[in-house]
């Protein structure tokens, strides 16, 4: 099984082409550059040094959200595009699964971070049992306080990642009350891989869907939506 696999929801865009358990490709950049101007230069530079042919490929994963609205929407839409140029089906990946998935393993709890502006964090709390991910609270966008409160009365020791951290650290060690630690740089971010990796799982469970119904998850409608509705109350 080959997917080809595209993250681009929060700072870091990322591709990845794994076949089976074999990792073939990844190009991942956290830089100061939009999603529209690295996706597609990426996959070119991985197609072009793995000789891949985007015929061979079985589907297309994507992290589906949450996490940036217009990264979402890039990624959505370059995903689209080859499905539907090459006929092939899509995977959807829960954004905050796919992040918890980099701790792959762990005995800890795994609490991924993502920055969600407005003081929230898109978030959720994971483990591993018998080496398969399992949600304890689902991905949603919450306060950093309510997601630090949630752990410390679950009393475990806990693993923290994502571009969140750096923005909440402060305040999570001003109200964290277990053992915890945050993941080192190769880790703490999205990786194309960990989706890829994840949509294998979904493939072979039968969980894809055509490129033209995939559609991108928010969880929370965008700033110039909500200002919309308070505009037009009715």
């Amino acid at each position: 099984m080959k997917i080809l696999a595209i993250d681009s929801s929060g700072l870091v865009a990322s591709v990845a082409v794994v076949e089976d358990e074999t990792m073939l490709a990844e190009y991942t950049v956290n830089y100061k550059k939009t999603h529209s101007q690295t996706l597609l230069p990426m996959l070119g530079e991985i197609s072009k040094m793995i000789e891949l042919d985007l015929q061979s490929i079985d589907a297309i994963a994507v992290a589906a959200g949450p996490g940036s609205f217009t990264g979402l929407r890039i990624g959505s839409a370059t995903a689209k595009g080859l499905g539907l140029a090459l006929e092939k089906p899509l995977i959807s990946v829960p954004t905050v699964d796919a992040l918890a998935y980099n701790l792959y393993d762990t005995d800890k709890l795994v609490c991924p971070l993502m920055d969600a502006r407005r003081s929230q964090v898109y978030t959720g709390i994971y483990e591993f049992q018998g080496r398969e991910l399992r949600v304890l609270e689902p991905q949603a966008p919450v306060p950093v306080s309510d997601i630090v409160e949630k752990l410390n009365e679950m009393g475990r020791e806990v693993l923290f990642l994502g571009d969140g951290v750096p923005v909440y650290q402060e305040k999570i060690e001003e109200l964290i009350r277990v053992p915890h630690a945050y993941a080192p740089a190769h880790m703490n971010k999205q990786r194309a891989a960990a989706v890829a990796v994840l949509a294998q799982k979904y493939y072979r469970e039968g969980k894809t869907e055509t490129a033209a119904a995939h559609q991108p998850v928010y969880l929370r409608m965008s700033q110039a939506e909500q200002e919309r509705e308070r505009q037009n109350p009715c």
